[in-house]
Parts: structure tokens; sequence; C-alpha cells
């Protein structure tokens, strides 16, 4: 993608709404525009990243055996009228009543639907377990939207929802979102902990041996012994700030660390909240009809874009981890116009497509300044610098952006650094 033909508008001065460092650096590096208060739009670039972590969400998902479907965003309010939730949900929901003069809303979350469809759909515990997931748009009619994507009105969310036989069942269901979880997140580059508390940002204080685990290779595949992990993990000490108690924490002090709490996901085993309210029965093994057990499971997407910014930046801009950069490489022609300096930058493009990486090419007729501070705004892994005296000498510049280290490699040696991720 060539960036004089790309809708990028960056900003040099930060907006005077903008009170985190997320919501500065993805409306300066051109990520987002807002629309209304707490409603963003996705401009090109924010709208990639927003993609590249939907998509492991999604692989995620698929890997621990979860099925995807779809729901829509406007529900009846008959199912939340069932489930009793309709009048207590507050002024959060936003209702609406369509041209026949029936009762709608636009969905908050999707517990009823789920119910309803699952209902509807199986009849014997021989079908069961069932856990099932979709990404959509939500909308929460917070009374103060505040802080960019972490926390407006209209956000994607991934929800899914597990149906089983017993209690027992249930919590089997549970400990395998726990590991997808922490295995998802650790494909983004984060170092998540799973912790009591509740919702939103807070302080944690955790036992610093769970920040040592790497979950990438310490959690068990989908066929592993997730109980075992599950149970390895929350035996170790980790608190928010409203549940931590100085004078009972089990942590010696010079295990305990505190870290300030994005919360990106939610787990939580609710029962037959809604199953009974709203006859959501299976046959067992007697032939009984019984209510079935659920569990509710919630990420964050769009609010990831935002966490992931907050917990990997500098004082120069976003520093994306490989796995969600919005491209691989940022491509850089110090000269714009000379045609050495064209004529390589367009080889180079084609070399790097076909090594599979994802370029943003700055081909602008601006100075090499200007060009540096977007590139490292935008935060994009890798910059590849292409000037007049490198191609003199048969080299390019390629900088880390992580760690600021710069080195002169020939063409081919710069392509095979950065095909090695995250080296």
């Amino acid at each position: 993608m060539r960036l004089s033909r790309y809708l990028l508008p960056t900003l040099k001065e930060t907006p005077a709404e903008a009170q985190i460092v997320s919501h500065r650096y993805m409306l300066r590096a051109g990520m987002i525009r807002q629309t209304s208060a707490g409603i963003y739009a996705w401009l090109p670039l924010g709208y990639r990243a927003l993609r590249k972590i939907e998509q492991i969400v999604r692989e995620e998902q698929d890997r621990f055996g979860v099925q995807e479907l779809l729901m829509p965003t406007i529900q009846p309010a008959e199912l939340w009228r069932e489930s009793g939730r309709y009048d207590d949900y507050g002024k959060e929901m936003l209702r609406i009543r369509d041209r026949h003069d029936r009762d709608m809303l636009y969905g908050p979350t999707n517990e009823e639907m789920i119910t309803d469809i699952f209902r509807t759909s199986v009849r014997s515990y021989k079908e069961l377990p069932q856990l099932l997931y979709h990404i959509q748009w939500k909308f929460r009619d917070e009374i103060r939207p505040r802080f960019g994507v972490m926390r407006g009105r209209e956000f994607l969310m991934k929800d899914a929802y597990s149906f089983d036989i017993s209690a027992e069942a249930a919590r089997q269901s549970y400990y395998r979102f726990f590991v997808c979880y922490l295995s998802t997140f650790a494909r983004m580059g984060l170092k998540a902990v799973p912790v009591k508390a509740d919702t939103g940002e807070s302080e944690l204080f955790i036992d610093k041996g769970l920040l040592e685990l790497d979950m990438s290779r310490d959690a068990p595949a989908p066929d592993g012994d997730l109980e075992g992990f599950f149970k390895t993990i929350t035996a170790q000490y980790a608190a928010a700030d409203e549940m931590h108690d100085p004078a009972a924490c089990p942590v010696p002090a010079e295990r305990l660390v505190s870290r300030r709490g994005i919360e990106v996901g939610h787990i939580f085993y609710f029962g037959t909240k809604y199953s009974v309210p709203m006859g959501a029965m299976v046959t067992n093994r007697d032939g009984e009809q019984v209510p079935v057990e659920m569990g509710s499971y919630g990420i964050g997407v769009s609010r990831l874009v935002g966490a992931i910014i907050e917990a990997s930046h500098d004082e120069n801009g976003i520093i994306w981890p490989d796995s969600v950069a919005p491209f691989d490489v940022g491509l850089i022609n110090l000269k714009s116009g000379d045609a050495d300096c064209d004529a390589a930058c367009e080889d180079i493009l084609v070399k790097l497509a076909n090594a599979g990486l994802e370029c943003l090419y700055d081909d602008r007729e601006e100075r090499a300044g200007a060009k540096f501070a977007d590139m490292d705004l935008i935060g994009l892994p890798w910059q590849l610098v292409v000037g007049p005296r490198g191609l003199k000498s048969g080299v390019v510049e390629l900088k880390r952006r992580a760690t600021g280290e710069r080195e002169e490699l020939p063409l081919d040696a710069a392509l095979a650094r950065m095909t090695r991720r995250g080296a």
C-alpha cells in the first residue's frame, strides 16, 4: 500500500479530549475518528489492526472447539422480558420501537438470544456440550463514555456461551475457555493474568511467578490437562485492589508485585440463571427434562486495540507486536522522485510481497524527518529505509521499532531478518 494514496490523517498535536495514551495515539496515528460521543469510525490503519486482533481471537476459539455463528445486533424485547432483564437493565440499553410498534433493542449482550437459539435447536444431553461464539458489535449507552475505544458506547465483542448437562460438565467448559483465553492473549504479545475482579481497570497485586510464565509455551493444547493447568495457575495469588487485603496476603513481600491492570476479557459460570426462566431444557440419561448449565465468556476485541497500545508504546508512538501490527514493515523512500530510489523501492515491494510481508510504502514527497516521525507514530514492527547513499553501497537501513536498533544490510539480509518474525 502506497502512503501517497492511503487515508492516514495523522495529527502532530494531541486532541484535547484524549486523556489516556491509547486514545491520544489512536487519534494522532489516524486510526479512528469520533463520530459522536463514545462512537468511532475505524479508519483503514485502525481497521487493519482490529481485524488482525479479531482473527487471532477467531483462530483460538476455533482451535479449542468453539463454533462460530452470527447473531443480529437488533433483538426482540420479548426475549429479555422472559429472562427478567428488560426492565432491570437500565438506561444503558438502547430501546427501539419498529414500524409495527414492536419493542426492540440494540443488543448490549446476547445471553437471551443464544438461549433462545439453543432451546429451539437442542433436545438431548447427547448433543452436549455446545460451545458457541460470535464476534459482533454491541451498544451500551454509557452516561460518560471516555478513554476512546477503551470505554465507548459502541464496541466489537467476542462473546461465547457454553451449554452443559451438569455443573461438573460446565466446569470443564470453563477450564477450556480459561486456557483458550490465556493462549489468545499470549499470541497478541500481552501478559494476561487471571484475577477475580470487578470490571474495568484497577491495580493488581500478583505473585511474580505468574508473570514469569510464558503462556504461548506453557498453556496446554485443547486436548491437554486443562483442569490441572487451571488449578496450577489459580493457586498463585492474583487480586485486584478492591479484593486485596495486605494483612491476609499469603505472598511474601519480595514475591508480590503490583501492576496496573486493564480488563480485556471475562469468563464466568451462571448455571441455570437463563435456562430456567427461558425454558432451555434437555432430556437427561433418565429421560427427564432438566435445565442446562450455562457459562459466558467475553473478549473486548475493539478494546484490545487500546489495551495493546497502553501496554506497548513509547514517547514517539505505538509499538505494535508483530502478530497484530496493521502492516509488517514501513518502507521509507528518502528521495521520492529520484529514478534510482524509486526503482529500488518498486523492486523491494515485490520482494516483500513474495516474502509474505505486508508493507506500507511511504512514497510521499516529504522531508525525511516527517517520514520517520510518522513511521514511529504508527509503530510498525520494522522500518526499511532506502536512500541514494545506501544504494551506492548496496545496502538498506533496517530499524526494529521495539528496540530502536538500526542496521545497514544488503536487502536479502534485511529480508531474512524480517521474516524471522520477532527477531
